[in-house]
């Protein structure tokens, strides 16, 4: 499956903005709140982010997991990108104004455009809709601690449950890191009854990021169907 199958991914889950370090003190390990209180600590601040990302989509009614991989972009406050190296040429982009789902490996000669509201929501952030004001959004419990995430070093998984029930997902489990509070994987129960793992690696924060990443043109005879 690539990643045009789930076009849930323009909807909430594709919307990303990562949590980095901080110096704070290391918490008390068994307690959900406190890792996500300096996980949302961290997360702000961030102004920028650059990441080799894999992904993998899990649909038990359509086979084996699809694996994609690429890069990753994120500017604060509404610009994202995913670059995908495989498959190659797809890409996910937003612009600030627009979010752009093109994926010629899956649905050729499209291009799907969904406007980015100006507020009322986190913006284009994957992980910040999970870190950001999370005692008011989720309700959490503390699932394991664990040393095979992405990236090395011990992590705590915390498990989230969305109060919104409108929400595209029904759970999440983040991987944070003990030593610095960053996010290094997000495990996604959607709605549609997949499961969505995206793990993060060479990660980058706060250095400039060219302009081009967050530009995102049609190619000339492409179909824009607005979302």
């Amino acid at each position: 499956m690539r990643v045009g199958r789930s076009d849930s991914l323009t909807v909430g889950l594709l919307l990303a903005a990562i949590v980095f370090p901080s110096d704070g003190p290391t918490v008390r390990q068994s307690d959900p709140w406190k890792i996500l209180d300096r996980a949302s600590a961290s997360f702000d601040t961030v102004r920028t982010l650059q990441a080799d990302f894999t992904q993998i989509i899990d649909n038990p009614m359509l086979g084996d997991p699809d694996t994609t991989g690429g890069k990753l972009y994120q500017q604060k406050p509404n610009s994202f990108a995913m670059r995908f190296s495989e498959p190659k040429n797809d890409r996910i982009v937003a612009d600030g104004r627009y979010l752009w789902l093109y994926t010629p490996s899956s649905t050729p000669g499209q291009v799907i455009r969904s406007a980015i509201p100006a507020t009322g929501n986190t913006g284009p952030n994957l992980i910040g809709q999970f870190v950001e004001r999370p005692r008011e959004r989720y309700e959490a419990r503390y699932a394991r601690a664990d040393s095979n995430a992405a990236g090395g070093g011990a992590f705590d998984v915390v498990a989230l449950t969305p109060r919104d029930r409108e929400a595209p997902y029904t759970a999440a489990m983040l991987w944070i890191t003990r030593k610095d509070g960053l996010v290094r994987r997000i495990e996604i129960g959607e709605t549609s009854g997949q499961t969505r793992t995206i793990m993060l690696r060479n990660v980058v924060v706060n250095q400039p990021i060219n302009s081009r990443e967050f530009r995102f043109s049609p190619p000339a005879g492409t179909q824009v169907v607005d979302q």
